[in-house]
């Protein structure tokens, strides 16, 4: 899974990025309110710990922008303040949690895990899951129904993105950034060939009918469709 780390203190910057990393997160970090805004409206990462006092953009406007576009993708917002009504103007702005500085590392990282138990994205044990399909990104393993699917590499970064996001369209260059690098000059064509794998691969389980083709749009995973 992939998390953007919005921090200015150069220090903790690195220190948030390293804990999340040590628990085989993908982190990119920023620096400022407006790298940090390019960065989260590629709509690339499935988890933002943002800080709430940045350079150029705040943490709050960055939220508000994101969310005036509909992505919800999960937030997390630190902050020096501890009044009531500074974590309730973060909550109603659209946080999904609130953690105060100084902060335990630990109990920012059980928090994340709760947010993305909250938002049905991992399970209890650390699974990702969507219909009969399980993976366990600590082993970089994928299962339908208990089978193995045998995924690439590429494969899997592919179809771990399409659960983190199911339900929500993902138009290609999105999942080229996400699944081949912000900077990669792989062209979009590369991702019908690899939806083609992936969706064969499901298909031999009967669970293709999840992946959906959004004409002129994108891809989509379904959570709630059914396995033939």
């Amino acid at each position: 899974m992939r998390v953007l780390v919005i921090e200015d203190d150069a220090a903790l910057l690195q220190i948030v990025r390293s804990a999340f990393e040590s628990e085989a997160y993908r982190t990119d970090g920023a620096d400022n309110g407006e790298d940090g805004y390019a960065q989260a409206s590629r709509a690339i990462h499935d988890l933002i710990v943002l800080d709430v006092m940045l350079p150029g953009l705040s943490g709050f406007d960055i939220m508000r922008k994101l969310r005036e576009q509909a992505l919800l993708v999960p937030i997390i917002l630190l902050t020096a303040k501890d009044a009531v009504e500074d974590r309730v103007g973060g909550l109603d702005a659209g946080a999904d949690d609130y953690v105060v500085k100084p902060f335990a590392v630990a109990e920012l990282l059980a928090r994340a895990r709760a947010v993305l138990r909250r938002r049905g994205t991992l399970g209890l044990e650390g699974e990702l899951a969507c219909g009969s399909v399980r993976l366990v990104p600590a082993a970089r393993d994928a299962v339908v129904g208990g089978t193995p699917l045998q995924l690439t590499a590429t494969e899997y970064e592919l179809l771990e993105y399409l659960i983190c996001h199911q339900d929500q369209i993902l138009t290609r260059e999105q999942i080229v950034s996400r699944v081949w690098g912000l900077h990669s000059a792989v062209g979009a064509s590369a991702v019908d060939v690899y939806v083609h794998h992936l969706r064969r691969k499901l298909s031999a389980h009967k669970a293709d009918a999840m992946l959906r083709t959004v004409r002129g749009a994108g891809y989509m995973l379904q959570g709630k469709a059914r396995v033939r």
